[in-house]
């Protein structure tokens, strides 16, 4: 398995450069990644204290930016270097204020690999729920690096627990540690002799209750919305907006529209602009139109959902309704709103608990989209109560990264 792994990975460096030029975000990573090793190489020394953060794209950071803020206050004289594997992570975060450097990971070649860890010479590893690479882990035990991972969810389909998994369960063994998301998922770990593992919870209801404690006054959604009621649709993607634009037309309800599109994509938005036939505004444009009369404002830059969520009264988050996977729900839940998501759902715990706590919606079509926004925007009691329930979800499930922090402090004595 090893020697095949290694075969594919090969091809895979000689296809990227023969063809990344074909997909723009392949050719974003590809471009980063050829310039990773020299970055690091003239900003690191062999005498820094280094620990090493790995994210595969922005969902992962932001499931283990609490614990990364944490590490950062608990090792102040070490420098953090931060890896992503996906230019959507890079690219928004590569600014972060928690890492000392910020890269995209160097393909998993084992000559790469023994490079970067020549430069980086990390003593702690930080590996963030999904992403594992099988020549930086072996590589990784080689050289006896304490190396952890958080946030992870298992599932019993996972080539891990099958018999057919063996190369794939040894990786795991690697880790001196494992914090799960979930009971069930260190119950799939101790099943195959793992026992290395705690329970901590999801590191991301700590990072959304911290947003409570921010500034999130944005003025112009303020204007915008104009004591109405506010829907705010965050994450979109076609299949979402499809829907929500056929509502926003044929509304008659005295009620304001937010969306914020996954992909700040031209040509997605103008689709939006051409179908809308209530008035509009987009936010690269809004200092030269009056808000208030407006009512849809679409948000064509990236960072400020989080802080659009604080004056919505309901959320739709987008992802579920297509193939693209469900967006972060707990960013809406944890400002106490009422959430409609889309059809896919069910590899989403949060979303299942929050179903079936009455503080989420699941549509699956036009008219289950209408019938619950209408609800919604018309009945202030459900919407209160079911935001309410969103909001206790979020308080009940935070204290993660206290559990994280306390057992690396433990085992990683620097």
């Amino acid at each position: 398995m090893s020697l095949f792994y290694n075969i594919i990975i090969n091809l895979a460096s000689v296809s990227v450069r023969l063809f990344g030029g074909l997909n723009k975000k392949i050719q974003q990573g590809q471009k980063g990644r050829s310039e990773s090793l020299l970055i690091l190489k003239q900003r690191l020394s062999s005498s820094d204290k280094v620990i090493w953060l790995h994210c595969a794209s922005l969902g992962e950071y932001e499931q283990g930016l609490p614990v990364f803020q944490a590490l950062k206050k608990q090792w102040k004289n070490h420098k953090f270097v931060m890896t992503f594997f996906s230019p959507s992570g890079y690219e928004i975060r590569k600014n972060n204020s928690i890492a000392d450097i910020v890269v995209y990971l160097p393909l998993d070649q084992k000559k790469v690999v023994k490079t970067f860890l020549d430069i980086t010479h990390p003593e702690l590893v930080v590996f963030v729920k999904y992403d594992l690479w099988p020549n930086y882990l072996l590589e990784l035990k080689r050289r006896a690096i304490k190396t952890v991972l958080i946030s992870a969810l298992f599932r019993p389909s996972q080539p891990y627990f099958k018999l057919y998994g063996l190369w794939f369960k040894k990786l795991l063994f690697i880790f001196d540690h494992i914090f799960t998301q979930d009971t069930a998922s260190k119950v799939l770990l101790n099943s195959i002799g793992f026992n290395a593992v705690t329970v901590s919870g999801d590191t991301r209801f700590d990072r959304v209750g911290n947003q409570l404690k921010t500034d999130n006054t944005l003025d112009f959604i303020a204007a915008f919305k104009n004591n109405k009621i506010c829907v705010v649709a965050g994450s979109t993607w076609p299949e979402d907006e499809t829907l929500l634009i056929n509502y926003i037309n044929s509304s008659t309800q005295n009620t304001k529209f937010v969306i914020a599109p996954h992909n700040i994509d031209l040509n997605q938005i103008e689709s939006m602009i051409k179908r809308l036939k209530k008035p509009f505004v987009r936010y690269s444009n809004y200092t030269t139109e009056t808000l208030e009369d407006k009512s849809v404002f679409i948000v064509d830059t990236i960072g400020l959902l989080t802080k659009i969520y604080s004056y919505a009264d309901i959320a739709y988050v987008g992802g579920a309704m297509g193939t693209s996977g469900l967006h972060n729900t707990l960013e809406a839940a944890t400002f106490g709103l009422p959430i409609v998501i889309g059809k896919r759902y069910q590899k989403f715990p949060e979303a299942k608990a929050m179903l079936s706590n009455g503080g989420l919606m699941s549509i699956r079509n036009f008219e289950s989209l209408e019938s619950s926004l209408n609800m919604l925007i018309n009945d202030s009691k459900k919407r209160m109560e079911s935001g309410q329930k969103n909001k206790a979800y979020i308080e009940d499930n935070q204290g993660a990264t206290t559990i994280v922090i306390t057992e690396l402090k433990r085992l990683f004595k620097s």
